[in-house]
């Protein structure tokens, strides 16, 4: 039987402001929606329009595109899009920045090269383009934030890549459930910024007041989620596609996660991270926004979470410091990992 991740918002999104024609400058956060019936490039000139100033790339700007790349090669609702990314570079290109495609190594207690997967989806070869760098961030210089965790202060490295030598950040997430954290949208997709995937597990106890941190010291930021497909069930690398066929585009990381989750079908405040940041951010200003269309027409059914059970010992260990050392740092850690992989199969 499947279990729902929270209880289901039965209504659709609250009754949203649209307004047609973008603005002079203004802090107000606004979302834009739109089909991918005419493909990813048209979907994205509209949104960039709409979002008007709080979008503009000036000629000579440097910008950065995470995309989320969570597996050795191309899984849909797994990963985002390459047609997505070489869509948003050429239209960065045309106006004439200089664009830096980025991610870390991943793979967590099994970690893989970065530099693999832009081989495998064939990103690698946007370095034949004039004004493209395709940049593996472990590899890069890191600059350190402090981060305080109850009483605790954690030293976090980041790419100076990103935090000291680019204009304009975007986040690239997919639409996924997450077994860890509820959800995977533009805030968790940050996570891939820590260069070290074993500082990342170590990490993993203070989750809701690093991602937090981290999403502040970005430069200015817009998210750009590729909703071709979702993932529910028991993401992030495994579980079921859902088809979705739409893009959002805001100028606001939190009212994006706050926007995809309610389409997803899942209350933002029952999500650890979110709950922490809206805490602090404060609701009013992460839930109102304005619209280019409704929100509820986007409302594909209701995602949801199926644990296994030997989902169990890695959720415990992003939750607990001591389980995490032993987990992954202890002289037990090997033969825990032997004893998990004769029950259940490696990810990749």
């Amino acid at each position: 039987m499947e279990t729902p991740l929270t209880e289901i918002v039965a209504s659709t999104l609250t009754e949203p402001v649209l307004c047609p024609a973008p603005p002079v400058e203004t802090a107000v956060n606004r979302v834009f929606l739109s089909s991918l019936a005419d493909g990813y490039r048209s979907a994205f000139l509209g949104g960039l329009e709409f979002l008007g100033h709080a979008a503009r790339i000036r000629p000579g700007d440097r910008v950065a595109v995470k995309p989320n790349l969570t597996f050795p090669r191309y899984r849909a609702g797994v990963m985002t899009s390459p047609d997505a990314v070489r869509a948003m570079v050429d239209i960065l290109l045309e106006r004439g920045a200089r664009v830096t495609v980025c991610e870390s190594d991943s793979g967590g207690y099994n970690p893989f090269s970065m530099d693999q997967v832009f081989a495998e989806t064939g990103l690698h070869d946007l370095w034949r383009r004039d004004g493209v760098e395709v940049v593996n961030l472990s590899r890069m210089p890191a600059h350190n934030i402090t981060v305080r965790a109850g009483w605790r202060r954690l030293t976090v490295p980041l790419p100076r890549k990103i935090l000291d030598e680019t204009d304009r950040f975007i986040t690239m997430p997919v639409p996924k459930i997450h077994v860890n954290t509820g959800i995977s949208v533009s805030i968790k997709n940050q996570w891939g910024l820590i260069q070290n995937p074993a500082i990342r597990l170590k990490l993993h106890p203070y989750f809701n007041e690093v991602i937090y941190a981290i999403t502040r010291a970005l430069p200015p930021a817009l998210a750009v989620v590729d909703g071709r497909y979702g993932l529910t069930r028991s993401g992030p690398m495994s579980g079921d596609p859902v088809p979705l066929n739409w893009t959002l585009l805001t100028n606001s990381l939190y009212t994006c996660d706050y926007v995809v989750a309610r389409l997803m079908g899942i209350d933002p405040g029952s999500i650890g991270h979110l709950r922490h940041i809206f805490g602090r951010e404060g609701f009013n200003r992460v839930s109102t926004a304005e619209y280019n269309a409704d929100p509820g027409r986007f409302r594909t059914g209701n995602f949801y979470l199926r644990r296994r059970i030997t989902d169990y010992p890695g959720l415990m260990t992003f939750h607990s410091r001591p389980l995490a050392w032993l987990g992954y740092e202890s002289p037990l850690a090997r033969p825990l990992h032997w004893l998990l992989y004769r029950i259940r199969e490696p990810f990749y």
